[in-house]
């Protein structure tokens, strides 16, 4: 599990692909691989993906063709920067909410406004998931815990505050940008509870 909360900013500086893989190569940033274990669970723009080592020349990832199609990950190149989130622990602050690194779906950038030292920027998403996108609930873009916008029927605002921006990869999309979304999953389970209960009344 993660708590959407940031640690850095991480670069490719390895990417192979394999018949039904691509092997990738992060440099974090310093002192993110301290105490780190091979297994450990990392969140890499969202993604959760498993340690294949310790992190000291590097972080290093097997990425699978299931995750290669769910995510933006299959857009990386040599010099990619992601965001990088160590998993969480009994004693870890959730500054953020809960995610687990499950992507539902990619969103595509449609707008983006540039302010003074803030950014707000509109991401489009499939119909099929409007029941859980509401304004000043939560949701996850790229890793990071976001509080949505106004909503409308096929896309959703983020607010991005220059904390957000100077820490994260989100100053760096653009229009067009593929973002890996992941819906909060105590608003899912909250509308799929009221929509058994409506369709029992029924039957």
């Amino acid at each position: 599990m993660f708590s959407g909360i940031v640690q850095g900013k991480g670069k490719v500086v390895d990417l192979k692909n394999k018949k039904d893989s691509i092997a990738l190569k992060i440099l974090p940033p310093k002192n993110f691989n301290k105490n780190l274990k091979k297994g450990a669970s990392i969140s890499v723009d969202g993604v959760c993906l498993t340690s294949l080592n310790d992190g000291k020349d590097g972080l290093s990832f097997d990425v699978i063709e299931e995750t290669i199609s769910r995510t933006n990950l299959n857009k990386l190149t040599l010099g990619s920067i992601v965001n990088l989130e160590r998993s969480i622990t009994p004693s870890t602050e959730i500054g953020g909410h809960l995610m687990s690194g499950h992507i539902h779906f990619t969103g595509k950038v449609k707008k983006i406004i540039n302010k003074e030292s803030t950014k707000d920027i509109v991401v489009s998403y499939p119909k099929k998931y409007c029941d859980f996108i509401i304004e000043k609930g939560y949701i996850g873009l790229n890793g990071c815990s976001l509080t949505i916008g106004k909503v409308n029927k096929e896309s959703f605002n983020l607010h991005l505050i220059p904390e957000t921006l100077s820490v994260t990869n989100l100053d760096m999309i653009s229009v067009g940008s593929s973002v890996n979304i992941e819906i909060d999953q105590n608003t899912m389970t909250i509308v799929e509870t009221v929509r058994n209960i409506l369709a029992a009344q029924k039957s």
